[in-house]
């Protein structure tokens, strides 16, 4: 598998990341087993998680494989910390208080006492940005965390923190937001800054939140995200006219390179400039396999100018 440095950092990681939102709802113990077991075999190293993947049990689920499916010091150990889930929905807070704790918490499940990359979840309007970089800064000077970034972060946001941290010597060297060709507002703010000011992106729900592989072509598959309960309205946005029209030209595309729709849509979202990686959450065996496949193509100029200007 491809590797690249994250941004200008020093941090080598795998061009697609292991992501773990469904462990622990819809991937069990031996499911996760054999996934991080194929990860690992194809050179993957990059692991992505959060204390809210499953509420917890990602991490857990991860800790308990460190060791035995791969050494620690084998992988890039990414989690996040500022979010959780509320009575009455998602609750974000990048107090200092919150995110030390969060982390020490996460910390223990992981069975580690360090992460390789630790993000700052969300932008929380509600406290000063100084102190939510300050607690960044702590976890690196106190060994919890090797680097730190951000994640959803906007453009305006992304800079203000990178600029913020260049002055001292703990810098940004991340942010994690939704990119791919139905979640294109990266490219106007967040990805030119990642070129300019020199972090990483990493890029999640680099398949339009499954929709790009087609498997919503003929309706709604009951075994989908679609159609979980653990993840209500993951998908009405990217149900309509557009995504049905980039969707088809991704088909379309695949089907002249004999591979799968999957493996286009990863690969386009791949290598848009200022991409680090793609972060897939698998459910299956068989989607782990498509994704670790896609490392491998690379796609035609024309091609990709094409799905360019169809997603537009």
């Amino acid at each position: 598998m491809q590797t690249r440095r994250l941004g200008r950092s020093g941090l080598q990681v795998s061009t697609l990341g292991l992501g773990t939102l469904t462990w622990g709802i819809q991937v069990d113990d031996e499911g996760a087993r054999d996934q991080l077991t194929a990860f690992v075999a194809a050179g993957g190293t990059l692991i992505d998680t959060a204390p809210t993947y499953g509420n917890g049990a990602a991490e857990t689920m991860i800790g308990e494989l460190l060791g035995q499916v791969i050494a620690r010091e084998d992988v890039v150990l990414v989690t996040k910390a500022g979010l959780r889930r509320g009575p009455e929905g998602r609750v974000v807070d990048a107090s200092r208080r919150a995110l030390l704790a969060s982390l020490d918490a996460s910390l223990a499940r992981l069975g580690t006492d360090h992460v390789d990359l630790w993000l700052a979840h969300a932008w929380d309007p509600h406290v000063p940005i100084a102190e939510t970089l300050g607690a960044l800064e702590y976890a690196v000077g106190s060994g919890r965390a090797r680097y730190v970034g951000v994640s959803n972060y906007t453009g305006w946001q992304v800079a203000r923190a990178a600029t913020m941290l260049e002055a001292g010597r703990v810098p940004l060297v991340c942010n994690e937001i939704e990119h791919s060709l139905l979640q294109r507002e990266g490219e106007h703010e967040v990805l030119p800054a990642a070129v300019e000011l020199g972090f990483g992106v990493l890029a999640w729900a680099p398949l339009g939140r499954g929709v790009l592989t087609g498997k919503y072509r003929g309706g709604i598959p009951p075994q989908s995200r679609a159609s979980s309960r653990s993840f209500p309205n993951f998908l009405e946005r990217f149900l309509d006219e557009r995504a049905y029209a980039v969707t088809e030209a991704v088909v379309t595309a695949a089907r002249g390179l004999d591979v799968t729709p999957a493996e286009v849509a990863l690969a386009w979202a791949r290598d848009t400039p200022g991409v680090t990686a793609t972060v897939v959450g698998a459910r299956t065996m068989t989607q782990l396999t498509t994704a670790v496949r896609s490392d491998a193509l690379g796609l035609p100029a024309e091609l990709r100018s094409a799905l360019d200007e169809v997603s537009a």
